[in-house]
């Protein structure tokens, strides 16, 4: 059974970082998962090398973006094979073949009467590489904020208004095409608010690939087809997996299945979009000077100190906060004093009192570790199946944490000083099932850690490779009596948090700096600390302020916009016939029910935009330090519904 899994191909205008880092090792994980499932797995990452945005880049380092890209690429790949990555294909936009592949799809769309010839005038965010078609002159781009540009130009255009109906009757029969259930209703959500024809080629800049005439392929219909052209001339297309982060389900999750039901092409059976990496609870961002790397955590604690961090901490699908503090608390409560413990120990015990060789017990099937076990099985294999990884780990340290418990109770180094042949049988049985719940531990974490699974695998004397386990086989009692362990050596190491965390952060900043000079940029500076005061920004007239209108209103109602996470949905009276709607990023600060009633300063004579479908006809007025929470501009005195604010 074949199955093809995807990372995204990354962008070039940023060297690898750690947000990169947490989708290509979910996607390494689930394909060492899937092969102990009995499937021949492929996995495909690369890099998306087009575009205006990188055209600029290179600009600005004085390379050609041919010499821009391929130093670049090359950082992904060489980060991959350092961090033991298992891809099987990595893909290059700018690979002859690709090229070869793009065109063949865009003709086939072409064909089909799904492409035509037009014209476009509008806003354009270089950075998302995204045509805001809803945005007006000065509208930030509603996935990352940054102003947009107006460009006018001829393209080629995507008939994706023709396919609303069919993508939502797709979503509708597919319920699994999009997870987690979030990712699918803002997918949902965006297809019925209703789809606008798409520009799919570029005539103001020549990197890309070339189509008819002036004409280059726009970056994303280009990206998207990578994922065909890294198997072409093999049978694993459709793809069973897109791993993808959230900011990008729209051009999955929408644009892609739209391009290929137009080409008369087999869509991928399942896109699945995790949540973002904050570091301390803040996004991380190149602008905050916050961004991580994963080099410095390889280079201090091991990338398997990471890769169970990321599993372990984050509920896979949903955000998560990374800090190094908490990297260190989990390694040396989990791993050194947990796992590896109870390794050493067994392991030890087994060298001191049975001379290395694992003992015959009197009943295999019994005891109280058997249920435990078998539990932890069946729902490891459950959770990981649904790449539930958290809950997954939870089930293996259950187990763990009995066989830590069983060990104290049983006392194997009492036993092995008593003389009663009872003694001495209550030692095998105590030592054989320390060993087994070991065995079971690490071919259920290979996935997760595969390279101190397979050191601890090794030391319990297995011979068979960990990575040809096969999971639905995996059962109690698998262990031979007579085995010799192996050569016992400490796999997790405590770590001195105070020093390890000092050697990261150095480390951090070499790395960063040595990226920015790579990219031609300067270093990042570090985000300023939570409570500093920006600078006044330049002076304004007393006339330019007149032209804002602040009013007072009272909030009516307050509900969460659907699949996004920090928007809500206001209705406020300011005094007019009508109650205003006014959508307001405020809702990880705010509850909906605890806003009602409230009055809060809006502008209300900004032009309306619509985010995520819905028109906002003004805009709440909050204060906020860099990077942290909102908070809203209110009164102490009681100040009439509608008053102006002078």
């Amino acid at each position: 059974m074949k199955y093809y899994l995807t990372t995204p191909l990354y962008y070039v205008n940023a060297a690898p970082h750690i947000g990169h880092t947490y989708t290509t090792l979910a996607a390494d994980a689930i394909k060492r998962l899937r092969r102990m499932q009995g499937f021949d797995v492929a996995l495909t990452t690369g890099t998306d090398e087009h575009g205006q945005k990188v055209e600029r880049s290179a600009q600005a380092t004085g390379r050609t973006p041919e010499e821009f890209t391929a130093i670049v690429s090359n950082e992904f790949r060489t980060q991959w094979d350092t961090l033991g990555v298992q891809y099987d294909h990595f893909i290059r936009t700018t690979d002859p073949r690709h090229h070869e592949t793009v065109r063949w799809l865009f003709e086939r769309c072409l064909k089909n009467g799904y492409v035509y010839k037009g014209s476009y005038t509008g806003q354009y965010c270089v950075s998302d590489e995204y045509y805001v078609n809803e945005a007006k002159p000065g509208d930030p781009c509603p996935i990352c904020g940054r102003p947009t540009e107006t460009v006018t130009e001829a393209n080629y255009f995507f008939r994706l208004s023709a396919f609303g109906d069919r993508l939502l009757k797709y979503y509708e029969d597919h319920p699994e095409f999009i997870e987690p259930e979030a990712r699918r209703n803002e997918a949902l959500a965006f297809v019925r608010g209703g789809l606008q024809d798409l520009s799919i080629s570029r005539t103001s800049l020549k990197w890309g690939i070339p189509l008819e005439g002036k004409h280059v392929a726009y970056v994303w219909f280009d990206a998207l087809i990578g994922y065909i052209s890294a198997v072409k001339d093999t049978n694993l297309w459709p793809a069973d997996l897109h791993l993808i982060g959230k900011e990008i389900l729209r051009f999955h999750g929408v644009f892609w299945p739209a391009f290929l039901m137009a080409a008369d092409l087999p869509l991928p059976k399942r896109i699945y979009a995790h949540g973002w990496l904050l570091f301390e609870n803040d996004k991380m961002s190149k602008s905050r000077g916050n961004m991580l790397r994963a080099e410095p955590i390889r280079r201090v604690v091991g990338i398997e100190a990471l890769r169970y961090f990321l599993f372990r901490e984050i509920v896979f699908g949903q955000d998560g906060s990374f800090s190094y503090d908490a990297l260190i608390g989990r390694y040396n409560s989990e791993l050194a004093n947990g796992l590896g413990n109870l390794a050493s120990r067994t392991l030890t015990m087994i060298k001191q009192y049975r001379d290395g060789v694992i003992p015959e017990p009197t009943a295999i099937a019994d005891g109280p570790l058997a249920a435990a076990a078998r539990t932890a099985i069946d729902h490891a294999a459950r959770a990981f199946d649904n790449f539930d990884f958290s809950r997954g780990l939870d089930a293996i340290w259950t187990m763990l944490s009995a066989a830590d418990k069983f060990i104290v109770e049983q006392a194997p180094w009492k036993l092995a000083r008593g003389s009663d042949p009872a003694d001495a049988a209550k030692l095998n049985d105590a030592l054989y099932a320390s060993a087994e719940v070991l065995r079971i531990a690490v071919a259920l974490l290979y996935p997760i850690l595969p390279e101190s699974t397979a050191k601890i695998w090794e030391q319990l004397g297995m011979t068979e490779p960990i990575d040809k386990i096969e999971l639905a086989k995996l059962a109690w009692g698998e262990l031979k009596p007579g085995q010799s362990v192996g050569q016992i050596a400490p796999v997790f190491p405590r770590i001195d948090a105070k020093t390890a965390i000092d050697q990261m952060r150095a480390l951090e900043e070499e790395e960063a700096a040595r990226q920015a000079k790579l990219l031609g940029k300067e270093a990042p500076k570090a985000e300023e600390p939570k409570g500093a005061i920006p600078p006044p920004s330049p002076k304004i007239e007393i006339d330019d302020f007149g032209k804002v209108d602040l009013r007072v209103g009272q909030v009516l109602s307050a509900e969460r916009v659907k699949g996004a996470d920090k928007l809500l949905h206001l209705k406020i009276d300011i005094g007019e016939p009508e109650p205003r709607t006014i959508v307001a990023g405020i809702a990880l600060a705010y509850a909906p029910e605890k806003m009602i009633g409230r009055k809060v300063v809006i502008v209300a004579n900004l032009q309306p935009r619509k985010l995520r479908g819905i028109e906002s006809n003004g805009m709440i007025v909050a204060a906020s330090l860099e990077g942290g929470a909102p908070v809203l501009a209110g009164f102490l005195e009681d100040v009439p519904v509608g008053a102006r604010l002078k």
